[in-house]
């Protein structure tokens, strides 16, 4: 049974420039605990960004979920969007990297569309700077759907009636003039729909419920906000929390392995690059040049090995962890911060990693309680479904 989510929480950016009459961050807001109800799925979001040049509607965010559904659009017949974004999965698929068609595998773990609507940019590398442009890339990426261009998907669309009433409906557009940016669309307009908030630290945090968490979780966001300092990436407004900065760093997964064959691998991926290599290709073909991160977009070398911050909205439900889904658990994502970004404390760091990445010396009843605390970010449940009415809000 899929998700039918909770609108938009969103997690932010709480390096508050302390005022006076700013509250502690790790205190929940000194509100009336009946001013705003417990049932406000938007508890904890900001207001849902939406493109002015792509409107919700009810008819064109139904289009986007038989498309996100539809398995035709893949080589073999077996690949949907749905396939590596499981509405039953939190819209992830529980594996390490996904796997494509024909049983082939990429080098990235599957993110969460649950609140991607409110990313600065899509993919681990922030490749492409919106949901639209997100989703017409796995088409034709040579391990995921394996079109060999988007020609294929606007073929399939031509010759089923359905379809081509419904995107003449919606768009106004007759079959020969339809295109994948059409397509793009829809699918983006369905995943702005699948935003989740109203976890138990909105309650605590935002609605002033003091018994919203446990209390291993309330000593777990104290350490969030103090010794442990993941606000510092993981952010949070006073009004909101998206728990991302939006940003991109080396916290030493996957690149450690690699120290040794970065000059080569940096020269070869620049010259495959400057030869007309696709990026998402070459990221998602070669495990060594997917480590290189943000560089493979921006050509920076500070960037390299410097991934995207993931949310941290219903992170207890997307295991495993990193873009290379190499750590398991919750835990063994704590260890590794706590080594100041080794799996192992006695391992080398790379020469990249982020300045703000250093030994914690948190203990292992404090890691625990970081764990905790991660759970309290787990969106409420509406029985078996989230609740999801349609977000029409215009981006400013």
């Amino acid at each position: 049974m899929r998700y039918a989510l909770l609108p938009v929480l969103v997690l932010a950016t709480l390096f508050a420039q302390k005022q006076a009459d700013t509250k502690p961050l790790a205190e929940p807001a000194a509100v009336n605990p009946q001013s705003v109800p417990d049932k406000n799925n938007l508890l904890g979001l900001p207001p849902l960004p939406i493109p002015a040049n792509n409107p919700q509607t009810p008819d064109k965010i139904a289009l986007g979920d038989k498309l996100f559904h539809d398995k035709r659009f893949s080589v073999d017949g077996t690949v949907s969007c749905s396939k590596c974004h499981d509405d039953k999965q939190a819209f992830t698929d529980g594996l390490p990297v996904s796997v494509g068609h024909h049983g082939l595998t990429g080098t990235r773990n599957a993110p969460t569309v649950l609140n991607a609507a409110f990313n600065q940019s899509q993919f681990w590398d922030g490749r492409e700077p919106d949901l639209e442009g997100q989703a017409k890339q796995p088409l034709i990426n040579p391990v995921e759907h394996g079109l060999a261009d988007h020609k294929q998907v606007l073929e399939i669309i031509r010759t089923d009636p359905d379809y081509l009433a419904t995107f003449q409906s919606v768009f106004d557009v007759s079959a020969k003039k339809l295109t994948i940016d059409h397509v793009a669309k829809a699918i983006a307009s369905f995943e702005r729909t699948l935003v989740a908030g109203n976890s138990p630290f909105d309650r605590y945090y935002f609605n002033g419920k003091t018994d919203a968490m446990t209390d291993a979780q309330i000593r777990g966001f104290e350490l969030f906000v103090g010794q442990g300092r993941c606000v510092s990436c993981h952010t949070i407004e006073q009004d909101h929390a998206l728990f991302t900065d939006n940003r991109f760093h080396n916290i030493g997964v996957g690149i450690n392995q690699i120290q040794q064959d970065i000059p080569r691998l940096t020269q070869a991926f620049l010259e495959a690059k400057n030869k007309g290599g696709q990026v998402d290709t070459m990221v998602l073909t070669d495990k060594k040049a997917s480590e290189l991160g943000r560089f493979a977009v921006t050509d920076e070398l500070s960037q390299i090995g410097a991934f995207k911050t993931p949310t941290l909205r219903n992170v207890e439900l997307t295991a495993p962890y990193m873009h290379d889904g190499s750590l398991k658990t919750l835990k063994e994502v704590m260890v590794h911060y706590n080594n100041g970004g080794v799996n192992k404390a006695d391992e080398r760091v790379n020469d990249f990693l982020s300045g703000g990445i250093r030994p914690l010396n948190l203990t292992d009843p404090q890691l625990n309680d970081l764990v905790a605390f991660m759970k309290a970010l787990t969106s409420a449940w509406s029985g078996s479904r989230y609740a999801n009415p349609i977000p029409t809000q215009a981006a400013n």
